[in-house]
C-alpha cells in the first residue's frame, strides 16, 4: 500500500513547483552564482599572454592539464583567476577523510557531531589554502619558462612581482570558488562544490557538439557514427542512473521492548548499501595518476629536449586506447573502489552502532558476525560498482582513440554530470514534497478552526 509521500511525491507538478516561492528563490541564487563562476572564468591572470597559454595547454589536452581544463570549464587554458577551479579543496577534503580513518584524534572528531565538523572543515580549508599556494607557485615558475608554438614566451614580465601577484590571486580564486559553494550548498540547491564542477564540464559542451557536427559536415566523420555515438550515450547515461540509483538493502530488526505502560519498538528498516559506494573519486584518482607521465614528457619535449628517454616511451605505451592504458587504468580503478569504500563505510563501526541501538540483522548474530556479513555484502558490492566504473570510463577512451572525437567528454566526466543532476533533482523533489506537506497542514488547521 503506497504511503502518503507516495501519493503526494507522484501528483508533484508544475503548480507546485510555481507556489514553492522558497524553492524558485535557491533555484535563482544558484543561476546568480553560476553566472558569476563562469564571468570568473574569462578573467585573465595579469602578465599573461592567453593566446600563447591556450596553445600551451592545447599540446597538453591529452594529459592530466587537459582533463583539469575540463573540469575547469576552459578556465586553465585561459589560465583565469579560477585556474586551479576547486580542485585543491577537493584534493584537501579526500586527505582530510583518509587521515580522519588513520588518526584516532581525528577519528574522535567526527564522532563529536556539529562541532568535530566544524573543526575538520576548518582543517580542510587551511589545507586548502597550502595546496592551493604550492600549485599556484609551481605555475608561476613553470608559466616563466614556458613558450607557444612560435617560440613566443607565456608571461609578459617574468619576475619575483609576477610570482607573487600569480599566488595572491590564484589562492584568492580557490577560496572565493570554495565560499560560493558553500554558499550554494547552505542557500541554493544541490552540493555546491560538485555544482561548480558540473558548470565547467557542461560549458564545454556546445562548442564539443558543434565541432563534431561541423567534422560530420565536412566528411570527416561519417553520419553514421555521430548517430551511433548520440544513441550511445543516451544508453551510457540510462545504464548510469540505473547503477548509481542502485542499492542493497539489508533488513535490519529492531526488538519490542516495555518503557513504562507502552510497549516500543518491533518495528524493522532497511540498511541500504549502494552499488558504488565509492562514487567518482576511483576514475579520478585513476586517470590523474595515468595522465601524469604524458603531462611530464609534454613538458619535456616542449622544453626543448631530445624527445626521447624513459618518459617518451611510457608516453607512447600509456597513451590513449593503447593496451596496457587500458590494464592498468582498470586495475587502478578496481583497487581505488576498495581503497575509497574501506575508508568511507566501516562494518564493524555499522555494527556496533546496530547492537547499541538493539538493532539486528535476521539470522546474524549482532557484533562480530553482522560485521562479518556487511563486509562480505559490501566486497561483492564493490566489485559488480568496480566492473561498472570499468565499462563507463573505458567505452569513451575506445571511442575517443579508435574514432578521433575532437572532445573529452569520457567516463569520469559524464558520471559527474549524472551524478549531480540526480542528487539536484532528488533536493528539488525533497523541496516540493515539504511544500505541499506544508500546503496539508495549513489547510487542516483551517478546517480545524472552522
Amino acid at each position: 500500500m503506497a504511503s502518503a509521500a507516495d501519493n503526494i511525491a507522484a501528483n508533484i507538478n508544475l503548480g507546485a513547483f510555481s507556489k514553492a516561492t522558497e524553492l524558485k528563490r535557491r533555484i535563482w541564487f544558484v543561476l546568480g552564482a553560476l553566472i558569476v563562476y563562469r564571468a570568473g572564468t574569462f578573467i585573465t591572470l595579469p602578465g599573461i599572454d592567453p593566446l600563447v597559454m591556450a596553445d600551451i595547454i592545447k599540446t597538453q589536452s591529452q594529459g592530466v592539464l587537459g582533463l583539469f581544463d575540463v573540469f575547469a570549464g576552459g578556465a586553465l587554458s585561459r589560465m583565469s583567476i579560477f585556474a586551479l577551479n576547486i580542485m585543491p579543496y577537493i584534493s584537501a577534503s579526500i586527505i582530510i577523510q583518509l587521515m580522519s580513518s588513520v588518526s584516532p584524534q581525528m577519528e574522535q572528531m567526527k564522532k563529536e557531531g556539529v562541532n568535530g565538523r566544524i573543526r575538520l572543515n576548518q582543517y580542510t580549508r587551511y589545507l586548502t589554502v597550502m595546496i592551493t599556494a604550492l600549485q599556484a607557485f609551481g605555475i608561476a615558475s613553470g608559466l616563466e619558462s614556458a613558450t607557444g608554438a612560435n617560440g613566443a614566451p607565456a608571461v609578459v614580465n617574468p619576475g619575483l612581482f609576477f610570482q607573487f601577484t600569480t599566488v595572491i590571486t590564484l589562492v584568492g580564486g580557490t577560496m572565493f570558488l570554495m565560499w560560493l559553494g558553500e554558499q550554494m550548498t547552505d542557500r541554493g540547491i544541490g552540493q555546491g562544490i560538485s555544482v561548480l564542477i558540473f558548470a565547467g564540464i557542461v560549458a564545454g559542451l556546445p562548442g564539443a557538439l558543434a565541432g563534431t557536427l561541423e567534422l560530420g559536415r565536412t566528411g570527416a566523420l561519417s553520419s553514421f557514427i555521430i548517430i551511433l555515438m548520440g544513441v550511445g550515450s543516451i544508453a551510457t547515461i540510462a545504464f548510469i542512473i540505473f547503477m548509481e540509483l542502485g542499492q542493497r538493502r539489508i533488513l535490519v530488526q529492531y526488538p519490542k521492548r516495555q518503557v513504562g505502560a507502552r510497549v516500543m519498538g518491533g518495528e524493522s528498516s532497511h540498511l541500504p548499501l549502494k552499488v558504488n559506494t565509492a562514487g567518482v573519486i576511483p576514475p579520478i584518482f585513476a586517470s590523474s595518476l595515468l595522465l601524469l607521465p604524458l603531462t611530464i614528457a609534454g613538458f619535456q619535449g616542449a622544453g626543448g629536449g631530445d624527445g626521447g628517454g624513459i618518459l617518451n616511451t611510457m608516453g607512447a605505451l600509456l597513451g590513449r586506447g593503447q593496451p596496457l592504458y587500458m590494464i592498468l587504468y582498470s586495475v587502478m580503478i578496481i583497487f581505488f573502489a576498495f581503497f575509497y569504500t574501506a575508508v568511507v563505510f566501516n562494518p564493524s563501526e555499522t555494527a556496533e552502532n546496530l547492537r547499541k541501538y538493539g538493532g539486528f540483522v535476521p539470522g546474524i548474530r549482532p557484533g562480530k558476525n553482522t560485521a562479518e556479513y556487511l563486509d562480505y555484502v559490501l566486497t561483492r558490492l564493490t566489485v559488480v560498482g568496480g566492473i561498472y566504473l570499468i565499462i563507463v570510463c573505458l567505452i569513451p577512451e575506445f571511442l575517443i582513440s579508435k574514432l578521433s572525437v575532437p572532445f573529452y567528454f569520457g567516463g569520469t566526466s559524464l558520471l559527474i554530470v549524472v551524478n549531480v543532476t540526480i542528487n539536484t533533482m532528488q533536493q528539488v523533489q525533497s523541496h516540493l514534497l515539504a511544500h505541499q506537506y506544508e500546503g496539508l497542514l495549513k489547510k487542516a488547521r483551517l478546517r480545524g478552526k472552522k
